[in-house]
C-alpha cells in the first residue's frame, strides 16, 4: 500500500477543501493510506472525510476579498502561529513517510504560505527514497499578469515538482487562458477532468423545491462559502420583494462563512414563500428540482448547477484582481449554458431581467469531463513505485 500526503488551504470559500477532500476520498478508495492535511478554518458542513488520518493546523482564514490573514482568535497572523503550523506541517510528513506529497494550489497560488510550504518540501527532498511532488490546481488560475511571476512559478515547478494536475476541461478551458506560461511546463501538466461529486444521493420526491405534481417551481439563490456573497443574497432578495417570480417559492442558500449579522438581517421580515439557510448537503439535489438557479460561479458551484441541467444566471465574483468567476461564467455564456449579471452592473431590475432570459432559454449544459476525481486518484498512484528523478530534472 502507498500512502500520500496532501495539504489543502482555503481561506474564503470552501470549494478547495471540498475538491481536494474528494480527490482524497478517491485516492482512499484506490488502497492508499491518505493524510489529509487542512490549514483552514474547521467545518463540519462537509461531513466525514474517508481518509485515513486527518490533520488540523492552527487555523488561517481571511474575512474578505482583501485576503489578509487572521488565526483562530481574529488576529493578524504572526509568527508564533506559522512556527506552530510549521512544526504540526513536519511532523504530519514524518508520520504519514508518504510516497506523494500533493500540495493544493502551490505555487500557482498562497504564495503567503511558502513559509510553511518551502520547510516541507525542503523535508521531502531530503527523504530518501523522496517522494513525489504533486501540485493540485483547479481549471482557471488568478496569477498577476506579470512575466516575472510567472517565471518565478515555471522556475518552481521544474525544480520541485514532478506532476501539476490541472481540475479541468481543455476543451472548454484550457490552463493557458488564465496562466500564459503554461507551455513552459507542458511536459509535467495532466489534465484530470472536472472534479464533480459522483456519489450525491436522490432525495425523496417531496424534497423542497418540487410540488405535489412533480413540477420544478422553487428558485434556489446560493452564495458558496457566504463570505463574499453578501451582494447578491440581498439583491436577489430585493429582486424578489419586487414581484419576480412572486408565485414561486424561494430558497436561500447564504453559506456558512457569511457573517452571523448578516444571516439575521437577511432571515428578518421575510414575505411567505421565501426560505433562508446557512447550506444543504444536498444541494445538488435541490438544483435538480429547481426551476432556476442564481449563484455565483466557483468551481463546485458551476458543476452543480450543470450536472442538474437548471436555467441558471451567474453572478460572478470579481473582488480585487479576482477574475477566475467571470472567465468561467463567460466561457459558459458564450455555449448558450448560462446568463450572466456582472457584480459591478447588478442591481435587482437587472437581475430580474437575466432571470426572464435564463427561464426562456432554458438549460443547455456544454459537455464537460466530470471525471477528475477518479482520474486524478489514478494518475496521483501511478507515481508511486516510480523512481524520482532528481530534483530540478527537465524529466
Amino acid at each position: 500500500m502507498g500512502s500520500v500526503l496532501f495539504y489543502v488551504q482555503y481561506l474564503l470559500g470552501i470549494g478547495h477543501l471540498q475538491r481536494s477532500r474528494r480527490i482524497a476520498d478517491a485516492l482512499q478508495d484506490l488502497g492508499l493510506d491518505v493524510t489529509l492535511v487542512s490549514g483552514g478554518a474547521p467545518t463540519d458542513v462537509l461531513g466525514a472525510s474517508r481518509a485515513r488520518r486527518t490533520v488540523q493546523l492552527p487555523a488561517i482564514r481571511a474575512r474578505d476579498a482583501g485576503f489578509a490573514l487572521f488565526d483562530e482568535t481574529g488576529r493578524p497572523v504572526g509568527e508564533a502561529v506559522w512556527e506552530a503550523r510549521r512544526r504540526a506541517l513536519l511532523a504530519a510528513l514524518r508520520a504519514a513517510g508518504p510516497d506523494v506529497v500533493v500540495l493544493e494550489g502551490f505555487p500557482f497560488a498562497r504564495r503567503a504560505f511558502r513559509v510553511e510550504l518551502d520547510p516541507l518540501i525542503a523535508a521531502a527532498r531530503n527523504r530518501r527514497p523522496r517522494p513525489r511532488l504533486v501540485s493540485s490546481i483547479r481549471d482557471i488560475l488568478v496569477v498577476r499578469d506579470d512575466p516575472a511571476r510567472q517565471r518565478e512559478i515555471v522556475e518552481r515547478v521544474r525544480a520541485d515538482f514532478d506532476l501539476v494536475l490541472v481540475h479541468g476541461d481543455p476543451a472548454f478551458v484550457p490552463l493557458e487562458a488564465s496562466f500564459r506560461a503554461a507551455p513552459d511546463i507542458a511536459d509535467r501538466i495532466a489534465y484530470t477532468g472536472y472534479v464533480a461529486d459522483a456519489e450525491e444521493e436522490e432525495e425523496e420526491a417531496e424534497t423542497a423545491g418540487e410540488s405535489a405534481d412533480g413540477e420544478h417551481t422553487e428558485i434556489v439563490v446560493s452564495a458558496g462559502g457566504g463570505a463574499a456573497g453578501r451582494a447578491l443574497l440581498e439583491t436577489a432578495l430585493a429582486a424578489r420583494r419586487a414581484g419576480c417570480l412572486a408565485t414561486c417559492p424561494w430558497r436561500f442558500l447564504t453559506g456558512p462563512n457569511l457573517p452571523e449579522a448578516a444571516f439575521r438581517a437577511l432571515s428578518d421580515g421575510l414575505p411567505e414563500g421565501i426560505v433562508v439557510e446557512r447550506f444543504r448537503r444536498d444541494i445538488a439535489s435541490l438544483l435538480r428540482r429547481a426551476r432556476v438557479s442564481v449563484s455565483q460561479a466557483g468551481y463546485n458551484t458551476v458543476l452543480d448547477v450543470l450536472a442538474a441541467q437548471v436555467p441558471a444566471v451567474f453572478v460572478p465574483f470579481a473582488e480585487g484582481r479576482e477574475s477566475e468567476q467571470t472567465l468561467r461564467a463567460e466561457r459558459l455564456a458564450a455555449k448558450g449554458a448560462a446568463e450572466i449579471v456582472r457584480a459591478d452592473e447588478l442591481s435587482s431590475d437587472r437581475l430580474a431581467a437575466a432571470l426572464d432570459r435564463a427561464l426562456a432559454r432554458g438549460p443547455s449544459p456544454p459537455a464537460l469531463d466530470t471525471g477528475g476525481a477518479r482520474r486524478a486518484a489514478a494518475l496521483i498512484a501511478g507515481l508511486i513505485g516510480e523512481r524520482a528523478p532528481p530534483t530540478g530534472s527537465s524529466a
